[in-house]
């Protein structure tokens, strides 16, 4: 396993790594050094891997390319001889690695299937799909555009090719493996497609790390859960808005910041509890909504135990992840330039006053996607084996 060291692409990896160790299999996950306690308290190997920013992206020149990340992992696979590596869709050198080892690959795509379809909105700008003939025919007409920059990030993979002597592909997205892409997501989330035969929709994912039991804000008024990104948004803006927004309603909000540690302050009212970490399986399931950036791992592990979603988007997919969870009738979204004190109690009232929010989310996370998803995974990749 190879994965990238954000924790929405590292935690689904060990997900599934530890799934595989329970079927019998022998696993190494190669991502960050802070993942390595939580890797090897799976039971499973652990290697280290360069890290690296993906938002924003960093100059030209000042980090090492694929190519050359690609050449440095050889050694790994030469003394571990996998018979298959499943690579994280943001790690590329993995992939090229395998391929010049010759050992099989499969792609890990812990979010929504990023490939477009024909007659729907380019994935990441968080449309809605067209409802009549005439809006697939415009987006069908605006194809040449998305196709010119595939086609230049395929000139780009092809000169990494070149570089380490693999031949060129003609395929878009030759990142992805063309014999399994694991799409870990909702069945739910992803709009009406021809999916190609390699890729599999499993449902989520999930690991969690260990946390104490969650301190809640006393009170038996419905609680509001306001997750801040890992990644994104280090001045914790949702969660401030939400404090402000909330604070003379008739509800109890408890927030997490997530590893973030603002230089400003974060004013807490009353009615409310900040928290670095909290467990998301216990906080999520005593909420009555969550607020949070729509990161695709939280906004799935909400899904999963049936809650609405006020999702707030940064960077990303995380316009896409909103429009989502709006198309499927699980939530609101409150784009980030409306993000105010107003906008997020208009949509906190509104979720907890029309339970057809509440009713769509737990139909979600009643569904036999909310659980088994690493296990479906896991029979997946034993069987390209």
């Amino acid at each position: 396993m190879a994965a990238f060291g954000d924790a929405g692409h590292a935690f689904p990896a060990i997900a599934l790594g530890r799934a595989l160790a329970a079927r019998g299999n022998e696993v190494t996950v190669q991502t960050w050094e802070r993942w390595r306690e939580p890797v090897e308290g799976a039971g499973l190997s652990f290697a280290a891997s360069q890290e690296y920013t993906v938002f924003p992206p960093p100059p030209p020149g000042t980090d090492a390319g694929a190519g050359e990340a690609a050449l440095a992992m050889m050694p790994l696979l030469e003394d571990f001889r996998p018979d298959l590596l499943v690579s994280d869709i943001l790690t590329l050198a993995p992939s090229l690695a395998a391929e010049l080892a010759g050992v099989p690959r499969a792609t890990l795509i812990p979010h929504l299937y990023p490939v477009h379809d024909p007659g729907m909105p380019f994935f990441g700008m968080g449309m809605a799909p067209p409802r009549t003939g005439a809006g697939r025919r415009l987006w069908r007409a605006a194809l040449p555009a998305l196709e010119t920059g595939l086609r230049i990030g395929r000139r780009e993979l092809n000169e990494t090719r070149r570089s380490i002597g693999l031949p060129p592909q003609e395929r878009f997205h030759g990142g992805i493996s063309d014999r399994l892409a694991i799409v870990g997501t909702f069945p739910q989330l992803e709009y009406p497609r021809a999916w190609p035969a390699e890729t599999l929709v499993t449902g989520p994912l999930e690991f969690e790390l260990p946390h104490p039991d969650v301190e809640l804000p006393e009170g038996d008024g419905p609680l509001v859960l306001v997750a801040n990104s890992t990644a994104q948004d280090p001045g914790c803006d949702l969660i401030r808005r939400a404090f402000e927004g909330l604070a003379d309603e008739p509800v109890r909000v408890v927030a997490t910041t997530n590893g973030h540690r603002p230089e400003r302050p974060i004013d807490v009212p009353s009615n409310g509890l900040l928290h670095d970490w909290l467990s998301y399986s216990q906080a999520m399931a005593a909420a009555d909504v969550v607020a949070c950036h729509g990161g695709h791992g939280t906004l799935a592990r909400a899904l999963a135990l049936g809650r609405p979603l006020l999702v707030s988007p940064s960077i990303g997919d995380m316009a896409e992840n909103a429009e989502r969870v709006a198309w499927a009738g699980a939530g609101l979204t409150v784009p980030g330039r409306l993000r105010r004190a107003s906008t997020i109690r208009w949509a906190v009232r509104t979720l907890l006053e029309d339970d057809r929010y509440r009713r769509r989310a737990e139909q979600i996370g009643a569904s036999e996607w909310a659980r088994g998803g690493a296990d479906r995974a896991a029979a997946a990749v034993e069987g390209i084996v």
